[in-house]
């Protein structure tokens, strides 16, 4: 499947805002690998098909991930949203054909992070938070970040405002976030 078929399927099967917001991903990931040395093709295609599960409902994710083979952790039954990474990660290549390894890692990892994320895993999950049509308060902070930081300080600020915004919900932080802002500071160049 081209890009330009991948577009257009994905227009078919989203809701039109999130269409729009995987749009905006993916332009806002090509110009994060363009600043970090990073796959520009990959970039984008992990960009906009990394929402591709939001097809469904929160309540039909359980189901489409055991229909997968997806392991169901204790945060995921309690947060069926989350699954949509690990769906769309399999998604990719059922749907639209893409059987690259890094772009769909990259969709796996890019709602809750991970230990050890490769600059594409980084660039979707930062594209994610500061795409154009993202609209809350520190958001221009965070895109604010690009111009004078390296991708780990970005990520490492992304991912503690992340966890704040969810501790201050009073809900599930989930492990991989936390792994995922451990192993930067543990490995942070000096």
């Amino acid at each position: 499947m081209t890009i330009d078929q991948m577009r257009r399927e994905l227009q078919r099967r989203l809701k039109r805002s999130r269409f729009a917001h995987s749009i905006g991903v993916a332009n806002t990931a090509v110009a994060l690998a363009k600043k970090f040395g990073v796959d520009e093709t990959q970039a984008y295609v992990a960009g906009l098909l990394h929402d591709c599960a939001r097809e469904f409902e929160n309540d039909e994710l359980p189901a489409q991930a055991e229909s997968r083979g997806i392991e169901i952790g204790e945060v995921e039954r309690a947060l069926p949203l989350l699954l949509h990474a690990y769906i769309g990660a399999k998604m990719v290549a059922e749907v639209y054909g893409v059987n690259d390894a890094q772009i769909q890692q990259a969709i796996y990892r890019h709602t809750v992070g991970a230990a050890n994320m490769t600059a594409l895993d980084k660039i979707i999950y930062f594209a994610d938070m500061i795409e154009p049509n993202r609209n809350y308060p520190g958001v221009e902070n965070l895109r604010a970040l690009v111009d004078k930081n390296s991708l780990d300080e970005i990520l490492l600020t992304a991912l503690g405002e992340s966890i704040i915004f969810v501790v201050q919900k009073n809900s599930l932080v989930h492990p991989s976030t936390v792994a995922a802002r451990n192993y930067l500071l543990l490995n942070r160049t000096k």
